[in-house]
This record gives C-alpha cells, structure tokens and sequence, in this order.
C-alpha cells in the first residue's frame, strides 16, 4: 500500500492512527520519566536476566514498595542463579516471609534449580523456551523475554490493563476482557525496544494512569485516549461483581511440653501455604467447629483447654477463623514434628497466619486466659438457650 494511502487510513481509523503513535510517544516519554528501580537496568546496560526474572515473581501480587527491601536481601545472599539454587529450600521459604504467596518461593527454587541444572545458568532467551521452566506462566516468560533478551513479546498485567483498556475503550468487564486487552496490547509493541516499552507501560499505569484520580493533562497517549475523549477514564476497566469470599473454620493445637517448647509441623509440599511451617491444626471448612469434635482431631489426647478470641486471617480466595486449643503433651510422647521453643520462632518458615496464631496464644497464656474445653461448650450451650 502507497504511504499516502496508508496515512489516510490511519487518518479515518482512530485505532489504527493510535497504534502506530501510542509506542513512540510513550518511549519518548519513558526516555525522560523512566522509574528508578533496584531490580531495572539504566540506560546503556544490558539487563541480567536472573534480576529481572527475580523481581518479576517477587512483583506479582505485591507492590514495588514491598519488594524493594526483599529483593536486596535475596541478591546479597544468592547473588547468582547458581547461588539460589544451591540454597535449601527451607532457607528459600524463610527469607521469603511476608511477601505472601508462597507458591511463589516454591516455584523461584525449582526454577532456579533447573536453569543451573539443564541450561547452564543462563535463561532461554524466548517465550517459548522460558516456559518450559517450572514455575514460569505467560506473563513472566513475556516479561523476561522482552526485558532481559529485547525479543518482541508483551506481558500484560493490572497495570498494562488498565492503560490498554482506557487508551482504546474497552467496557467488557474484566476478567472477560483479558483476551481483547492481550490483542490489543500485542498490536502496540514495536519490534524494537519491546522491553522498555513493557516497562513504559507498566510506568505510566503505576504513575499516571492510576486506578483512581488518573493524571490525564500529564499524559503522553492523552491525545490517542479514547476514553478520555468519551469522559469514561476513571471508569475503566470494568470488573464483574465479586462473588462473597467463602468463611471458613479451624482450630490450632497449641501443644506444650514440659520444657516450654510448641510442636511445630511441615505442611504438605503442594496446596495453600505448601513446605511452611505451621501448628498442628483441624482441617479447615466452612462449618464451625464444636470442642468435642475438635478434640476428637486432636494429634494427641491432652487436657485441652480453650484460649479465647479467635485468629483472623483473609486469604486470596477466602478467610479464615482459627480458635486455639492449649494442651501439655504427655511425657514420652512420640509426635512428627519439631518442637520449638517460642524464642526460636523467628528461625521457622512460619506464614503471616502462624505468626498470628503464635502471638494470639503467647498473649493469651500470659494471661492465663484459656478455659476448659467443656466448660466453654456448655457456657455456648446455655448462652443458646436464653
């Protein structure tokens, strides 16, 4: 098609007009207002592919903020991808405490563990190779692979959302509208600098385009925003209605040997809080449990005692309420586990949860609150009954 005849096009289609001039405004913009981040090369460095896969997963459900302090910590211990995979899983999980997500950390191991062990140390440079790693979805092959190696590939996450939705109006709530905005967002890519542009939107999404009170008049794509132009921007991206978060019930044997020591267990590898640390515990539901029952789960017979208050904990997908239960284990007694003195706790790989429960107990026992178990069921029954 003759030049001319493609500058009309784009003149008479808006859409077309905004993919070609939305990735060299939002360069030159990038060029000037680019983020200063611990994990980001500067101008003129070649990226380290091991920094940028870190701080991708390290991102994913948790703010720069957040991340900043952790990631420092892990590169000065494991500077290297030989480094962390050398590590012991245990020592991977507990430096990872608080930034939640634990999956996460169990994945960053396995990963690690295959790049030094199949691939040398060095990271596939493709999407295509990058995702035969463990542990590496779609948005993070895309995002190392544009970021690190400068292959043309576009991660899409809340923030890239966000602009691509307002840039071409898209209402289809989210997360209906996740293909749409993938499409339209691979169309905005150019061959060149695709890491950087990546980065320029994850930037303006971040700074500008904010989910709320977004700075339109300091916009570079002000003028290709079709949003904007409809007076819709702070409404976009639509979300569907969430559904009620499921609540749900369990209670923490809280068991004492003579020597103040708790017993701590490992949780399963796979699943929710998988390789942690935890207090031997019901299984948890959406149903209450009732103290008989409750001590009929119990890892040991003890004269269980009740702490009051319970222990609450939001979850991605539900929340929790956790009573605990205090017993002395019998001397002699045999159980799978470690025992723990309450000094030592902070040496566990024990999740936000654990933590919670851990001073929820230490705070009560001080005050030697707990109650017999039988008597608190009856105290409940009478209390039903009036």
């Amino acid at each position: 098609m003759p030049r001319d005849h493609a500058a009309a096009r784009q003149r008479q289609d808006p859409s077309a007009e905004r993919i070609a001039a939305t990735a060299p405004a939002l360069l030159a913009w990038y060029d000037r207002h680019r983020r200063e981040l611990p994990w980001r090369a500067r101008p003129g460095e070649t990226p380290d592919p091991y920094r940028v896969w870190l701080s991708e997963v390290m991102l994913q459900q948790t703010t720069v903020v957040t991340v900043g302090p952790y990631y420092a910590r892990f590169l000065e211990r494991w500077p290297t991808v030989e480094a962390l995979a050398a590590a012991e899983l245990d020592e991977v999980l507990h430096a990872w405490q608080g930034l939640g997500y634990y999956a996460r950390a169990r994945n960053l191991h396995r990963c690690a563990k295959a790049v030094a062990a199949e691939h040398g140390g060095r990271f596939p440079s493709s999407e295509e190779g990058l995702l035969t790693l463990p542990g590496i979805g779609g948005y993070t092959a895309a995002a190392v692979a544009a970021i690190a190696f400068g292959a043309k590939a576009t991660p899409v996450d809340g923030n890239i959302e966000r602009v691509v939705a307002r840039l071409f109006a898209v209402e289809t709530p989210l997360p209906a509208a996740k293909p749409e905005l993938k499409r339209l967002a691979a169309q905005l890519t150019p061959e060149t600098r695709a890491g950087d542009f990546a980065q320029a939107m994850m930037d303006l999404g971040a700074t500008v385009c904010r989910p709320k009170a977004p700075l339109c008049l300091t916009c570079p794509l002000t003028r290709l925003c079709a949003a904007r132009q409809l007076g819709i921007a702070e409404t976009l991206p639509r979300r569907s209605p969430k559904r009620a978060r499921p609540q749900k019930h369990g209670v923490v044997f809280w068991i004492i040997r003579p020597d103040g020591a708790v017993l701590m267990q490992r949780r399963a590898e796979e699943g929710l809080l998988g390789g942690l640390m935890e207090f031997p515990s019901t299984g948890w539901r959406e149903a209450d449990w009732n103290g008989k029952e409750a001590v009929k789960s119990a890892p040991v017979p003890a004269d269980w005692r009740a702490l009051p208050g319970v222990v609450q904990h939001g979850f991605t997908h539900f929340d929790i309420d956790l009573t605990l239960l205090v017993g002395e284990a019998p001397a002699g007694t045999k159980l799978d586990g470690v025992w723990v003195k309450p000094e030592d706790f902070g040496g566990q790989a024990l999740p936000t949860l654990m933590k919670k429960v851990a001073r929820h107990a230490l705070a009560a026992l001080e005050g030697d609150g707990a109650a017999p178990v039988k008597a608190r069921k009856t105290a409940r029954k009478k209390k039903a009954s009036s």
